[in-house]
C-alpha cells in the first residue's frame, strides 16, 4: 500500500493558509494538487512554504497564467506526472462558448484527452485524474457554465482512477452537497477551497505500455457509448 498525504486546493485562496501559515499543520504532505482559479503567486507561495511538489491545471479565469505561470509547479496539461510509482494527469478548462484562454467545448476536451493517449498508453494508463471541470452528470450543475465535460466520464470509465480532483463548483453553489462522490472504482472529490487527505493507492508494481492503437480504439468506443 502506498499512501500520499495531499493538501487539495482550488478556486478560493485560504486566508488561513496565506496570511496565517502554520508550518506544522502541513507537516507531512507529499504533494499539493491544485485544481485551478488560484493565483500563481498562491501556488508558488504553497510549494515553497509546504516544501512539496505541486501540481496543477488551468481554471477558466487563469488566463494571468499565460504571461506570468506559477514557480516551481508543474503543469499537467504539459506532461504526467510520476510520484513514488503515482501517475498523475491533468486537464484544464472549463466548459464555455465564449471566446476566452482556457474556455472550452466538449469537442475540444475529446480533442485535448486524444492528443495524450500516447502518453497514457506509454504509462499503462493513470491512477490520479486532476482538472477544473466535473465530470457531466458527477457534481456539476444544470446550468450551461458549470455543467461538465462527458468526455471526463469516458476517460474514468476506459481507465479507472482511483481518485479525480477538480474544482469549479464552489460549495455555496451547492450547499449541502456531498463534495466526496464515489464513481465505480474512482473517488471523486470537488477541491474547493483546500482540504488534506490521505491518498491511498495500491503498491505499483511493473506497469505494462498499453498499445495505443488498441487504446484509441477503446477510447472511441467508451466516449461513444456515453449517454
Amino acid at each position: 500500500m502506498v499512501t500520499l498525504r495531499a493538501l487539495v486546493v482550488a478556486d478560493e485562496e485560504s486566508r488561513y493558509i496565506w496570511d496565517f501559515f502554520d508550518r506544522q499543520a502541513f507537516k507531512g504532505i507529499d504533494v499539493i494538487i491544485a485544481c485551478g482559479d488560484l493565483k500563481a503567486s498562491y501556488l508558488s507561495f504553497l510549494t515553497t512554504m509546504v516544501a512539496a511538489p505541486l501540481f496543477y491545471v488551468h481554471g477558466n479565469h487563469d488566463g494571468h497564467f499565460l504571461r506570468q505561470p506559477p514557480e516551481g509547479c508543474d503543469n499537467l496539461e504539459e506532461r504526467m506526472q510520476v510520484l513514488k510509482g503515482i501517475r498523475f494527469i491533468g486537464f484544464g478548462g472549463a466548459l464555455a462558448s465564449s471566446p476566452k484562454p482556457f474556455h472550452y467545448s466538449e469537442r475540444d476536451a475529446v480533442r485535448q484527452i486524444t492528443r495524450r493517449l500516447p502518453e497514457i498508453s506509454y504509462h499503462g494508463g493513470f491512477d490520479v485524474l486532476v482538472t477544473h471541470a466535473p465530470v457531466q452528470g458527477l457534481g456539476d450543475l444544470d446550468g450551461a457554465f458549470h455543467r461538465g465535460f462527458k468526455a471526463y466520464r469516458a476517460l474514468i470509465d476506459l481507465f479507472g482512477p482511483k481518485y479525480h480532483f477538480h474544482g469549479h463548483v464552489h460549495t455555496s453553489y451547492r450547499q449541502g452537497a456531498s463534495r466526496v462522490i464515489r464513481y465505480g472504482d474512482t473517488t471523486i472529490v470537488n477541491a474547493f477551497g483546500y482540504r488534506v487527505l490521505d491518498l491511498q493507492f495500491d503498491k505499483p508494481g511493473r506497469r505494462k505500455r498499453l498499445s495505443y492503437i488498441k487504446t484509441r480504439y477503446d477510447w472511441g468506443r467508451a466516449y461513444g457509448s456515453q449517454p
